[in-house]
């Protein structure tokens, strides 16, 4: 199930407004599902500038080391200590308690750049043939 409250990236990241200027990223189910149980997450510290389309840190599953790129243009207000404590939450519920980072997004228009639900949804689809 793909929330329609977020919009997402070719590379299986999922942002969504937390209000208050303020949005929340993680990878997809469908990520966190190819990468298999996730055993270390490397993320950046409060204050750290994030660049839309750039690696913001790093997630390590069993199988691979995977980049994190971010879907925005921001400033890291919070990582989730919960993810870093235990990376396995990403697994679990990779939209709600397995959330990533909460950034201050500098322009909410760079939202409409990224695909919807359904464009993500399609991408899958055509990924898994």
């Amino acid at each position: 199930m793909i929330p329609k409250d977020c919009r997402y990236t070719k590379e299986h990241e999922w942002v969504r407004l937390d209000g208050d200027g303020h949005v929340k990223i993680g990878i997809t189910d469908f990520a966190q599902d190819q990468l298999g149980d996730i055993v270390f997450i490397e993320l950046p510290e409060p204050g750290a500038k994030l660049t839309q389309h750039q690696p913001f840190g790093t997630l390590e599953a069993v199988k691979t080391v995977s980049d994190l790129y971010s879907p925005v243009d921001g400033e890291v207000a919070e990582a989730n200590q919960a993810v870093q404590e235990d990376p396995g939450v990403i697994n679990k519920a990779p939209y709600e308690d397995g959330w990533l980072l909460r950034a201050k997004i500098e322009d909410t228009a760079q939202l409409d750049n990224l695909l919807t639900p359904e464009q993500y949804e399609e991408q899958i689809k055509e990924m898994e043939g």
